[in-house]
C-alpha cells in the first residue's frame, strides 16, 4: 500500500487528512512572501504540520484507498490498520518514517511523534505553475543638492545710472497692486460662477427627487402575494449514504432517506461518475462528525464523510 501517495493526493483537496489510530496531517494557507535580503520572492503555499491527537476515522482517506484500489471499504479499512501497526512498530524502534513529498515522523525524547515537514511540494492549487524567483536587488542613487538660502528680490533691472531715480519703486509698486487687485477680482468672479452653476444642480436634483416621490405605478390586473419558504442545505461536510450509476436510483434514495427524516439531497458525481446522495449537509465539522458517528451505529456503518464545496 503506497500510503504517502494516498495521503499527498489528499492533501491538494482537504486541510485535513486522517490516519485512524495513528494521527494527522494539517495544511494551513500561507500568503506570497519577500525575504528582504536575498531579495527571494515565494508564491502562497499550504504549510504542512502532523497532530497526533486527531485519530478519529473521518472515512476520507479509507474511501480514497478503497475507490483507488478497487475494493471494499471494511477491506481497505483492515489493510490501513495492518499498516499502521508497522508504522508505530517502526517508531518504536527509533526508526525514521519517510513519507514520500510529505516530511519525516519520528519520536522524541518525551515519546511523542516529532514532524518535519517536506518542501518538494505546494498543495495549494491556487498556486498552481508559481515557483521561487529571485529579482536583482534595485539600486537608486541618491543625488544631493546644496541650496544656498537666497533673499527673494522684485525681478526688474536695476542699471547704476537709475538708482538715484526712485520713480521705478512707484510704478513697480502699482503693478503689483494692479495685478493683486485683479486676481482678486476674477477669483472673486470664478467662485461667483461655481456657486451659481451648484445652486443650479441642487435645485434640479430636487425637482427630479420630487418626481420620483410624486410618480406612482399602477398595475391593472395585479397577481397575488404569495410566501415561498425554501429550506436550502449548505455547508462543506456531507454525510454520504451511497453512490448509484442510474440517477433514477438516487432519487429513489433521496425520497427514502426523506422519509425517514433526513434531510438528504442529491450532490453531485463523483470521479467515477456515479450521483451520490448525502444524508445531510452540514457547516460545522464538529456537527457532522457526531452525525456520522449516530449514522453508523443506528443506519448505515458504511456511511462516510465527504468534505466538498458544492453550490
Amino acid at each position: 500500500m503506497q500510503l504517502e501517495h494516498y495521503i499527498s493526493d489528499l492533501l491538494y483537496r482537504y486541510d485535513c487528512v486522517t490516519i485512524p489510530e495513528f494521527g494527522s496531517f494539517l495544511t494551513q494557507r500561507q500568503s506570497a512572501q519577500v525575504h528582504d535580503n536575498t531579495n527571494a520572492f515565494y508564491p502562497p503555499k499550504k504549510t504542512l504540520s502532523f497532530n497526533e491527537q486527531i485519530q478519529t476515522n473521518d472515512g476520507v482517506l479509507v474511501r480514497y484507498i478503497a475507490d483507488v484500489e478497487k475494493i471494499p471499504f471494511e477491506t481497505a479499512l483492515q489493510n490501513l490498520s495492518k499498516r499502521v501497526k508497522s508504522l508505530k512498530s517502526y517508531l518504536t524502534e527509533g526508526e525514521t518514517l519517510s513519507f514520500e513529498n510529505i516530511g519525516d515522523l519520528v519520536f522524541n525524547e518525551a515519546g511523542k511523534i516529532e514532524f518535519s515537514p517536506s518542501y518538494h511540494l505546494n498543495y495549494l492549487t491556487d498556486a498552481f505553475g508559481l515557483s521561487q524567483f529571485v529579482s536583482p536587488a534595485v539600486t537608486r542613487e541618491v543625488y544631493k543638492e546644496e541650496v544656498e538660502a537666497i533673499e527673494k528680490v522684485i525681478p526688474l533691472t536695476v542699471t547704476p545710472e537709475k538708482r538715484n531715480n526712485r520713480s521705478y519703486l512707484k510704478y513697480a509698486a502699482v503693478a503689483v497692486v494692479a495685478l493683486g487687485l485683479f486676481g482678486f477680482g476674477f477669483n472673486n468672479h470664478i467662485n461667483s460662477v461655481d456657486q451659481h452653476n451648484q445652486m443650479a444642480q441642487e435645485e434640479a436634483n430636487a425637482q427630479l427627487d420630487s418626481k420620483i416621490q410624486e410618480a406612482t405605478f399602477v398595475i391593472s390586473n395585479p397577481l397575488p402575494a404569495i410566501t415561498l419558504h425554501v429550506n436550502k442545505q449548505s455547508g462543506n461536510y456531507h454525510i454520504v449514504a451511497g453512490a448509484f450509476r442510474e440517477e433514477e436510483n438516487s432519487d429513489k434514495k433521496v425520497v427514502q432517506l426523506q422519509d425517514e427524516g433526513f434531510k438528504a439531497r442529491k450532490i453531485g458525481k463523483n470521479r467515477h461518475g456515479l450521483h451520490q446522495v448525502a444524508y445531510a449537509s452540514y457547516t460545522s465539522r464538529e456537527d457532522a462528525f457526531k452525525a456520522l458517528n449516530s449514522i453508523r451505529k443506528e443506519q448505515n456503518k458504511d456511511a462516510w464523510l465527504l468534505i466538498k464545496a458544492i453550490d
